[in-house]
């Protein structure tokens, strides 16, 4: 039933997604619509039970994998060295720009409504995340091409990286002050360094046979045999070692197709893209539903202060951040003042982040659980929609979408 269920919403996504596009729009937001309206908050074909499922939770984190290579082929040494200041300043200043706009804004709010401090600087971890599969489904849809795309794509890995270092760093310091369930502190290294590992040692074992030249069903053969076996060996590690299974599986995909990216020639690589070209737009397709599914959008109507300072907060952190890296690093203009845009998108992290700040506060602090939990979760409604369509535009006004009418396949 499981599978029949989710069958059926990729069905629907897919010519929601076909619809929206005819109005100009990016087809990713037909597929998060559809997983809004689909979820357990509206028509419920993805229910609590489907959403909770052992079996579906594989199959999304064998997708959040495979998405990962649309990031970790772009990471060829050769391409990335060129710009590797600019892309590790640039996100340094975005990530870590939002981290204080976002505490200290909310420091002042909450300091004139008698809420604890400490709360500010668990929004800010928050914040500071991007989800990048919705910006690179754009890129993939309109074969985006320029300065801004070039800087997102490997930005995307190292954005979530620092996102998990402060946020974690954050959580375990408050923890250790207010909370009996206390973050272990080596997490906070382990859950970058490890997924950065599977994917690495996975990739080079698939890259010593893809880099061989096979024909498409061979060469898809093995590199789905490798998507399984990272995938499987982040599971295990997930359940058996991590305290909580908090590891990113689109890191893993992303280590795990930079490993064999470098090991392929160039002319390599681009066949082996282009055979899994076909199935990268499936897996993202399913992941997007799923960034949808758990979203509520009664949550719009009862939206409040807190949700509009965040959004517009956190959109100001990683707009001027960006244009901040992109002006130290002298990069493009186009760059400095639509990378920001791009960078807006955040549901999937964000919910991640808060459903582990909330299960440390629930028992210290639940008024402050809540207050994350409500403002969050309609954040996270709200923004998804505004920032998919801010993410196109940047790339528009870029002059970035060469390819604007002509569907990817």
């Amino acid at each position: 039933m499981i599978i029949l269920r989710l069958t059926a919403a990729i069905v629907i996504a897919f010519a929601a997604g076909k619809l929206i596009s005819k109005l100009r729009l990016p087809a990713i937001l037909g597929w998060l619509l559809t997983g809004m309206i689909l979820g357990p908050h509206a028509l419920s074909l993805i229910n609590d039970t489907v959403l909770n499922t052992e079996w579906y939770n594989i199959i999304i984190h064998c997708m959040e994998c495979a998405v990962g290579l649309l990031i970790g082929t772009e990471l060829v040494w050769k391409k990335i060295k060129k710009t590797g200041k600019q892309i590790i300043v640039t996100t340094l200043t975005q990530s870590l720009g939002t981290f204080l706009f976002v505490t200290l804004g909310f420091g002042i709010i909450f300091l004139i409504q008698g809420v604890p401090l400490y709360l500010a600087v668990i929004f800010g971890g928050i914040a500071l995340a991007t989800a990048p599969a919705p910006a690179l489904s754009i890129v993939r849809e309109f074969r985006t091409d320029g300065p801004v795309t070039k800087t997102l794509i490997p930005m995307a890995a190292l954005d979530d990286m620092v996102a998990v270092v402060v946020f974690f760093t954050s959580v375990s310091i408050i923890s250790a002050v207010i909370s009996d369930q206390k973050m272990p502190v080596y997490m906070i290294p382990l859950v970058v360094i490890l997924p950065l590992a599977i994917g690495a040692a996975t990739g080079f074992l698939s890259g010593l046979l893809l880099r061989e030249e096979y024909n498409k069903e061979k060469t898809l053969f093995i590199l789905i045999i490798g998507i399984l076996f990272a995938s499987a060996t982040g599971f295990f590690f997930n359940t058996y070692v991590m305290p909580k299974p908090v590891l990113n599986f689109m890191l893993i995909g992303m280590a795990f197709s930079a490993a064999f990216s470098n090991m392929a020639s160039e002319q390599r690589l681009k066949q082996i893209v282009e055979y899994f070209n076909p199935l990268l737009g499936f897996a993202i397709i399913v992941v997007i539903l799923n960034l949808g599914a758990p979203l509520d959008y009664h949550l719009i109507l009862g939206a409040g202060l807190y949700t509009a300072a965040y959004i517009i907060i956190r959109a100001c952190g990683k707009y001027f951040g960006a244009f901040l890296g992109a002006s130290v690093t002298k990069s493009p203009d186009t760059v400095k003042k639509y990378l920001g845009l791009t960078l807006l998108p955040h549901s999937g992290v964000s919910l991640v982040f808060t459903g582990i700040a909330v299960s440390v506060l629930s028992g210290p602090a639940p008024e402050c659980a809540r207050i994350i939990q409500g403002t969050i979760a309609a954040a996270a409604v709200i923004n998804e929609i505004i920032a998919v369509i801010a993410a196109k535009k940047g790339f528009e006004w870029a002059g970035e979408l060469e390819h604007k009418n002509i569907p990817a396949t």
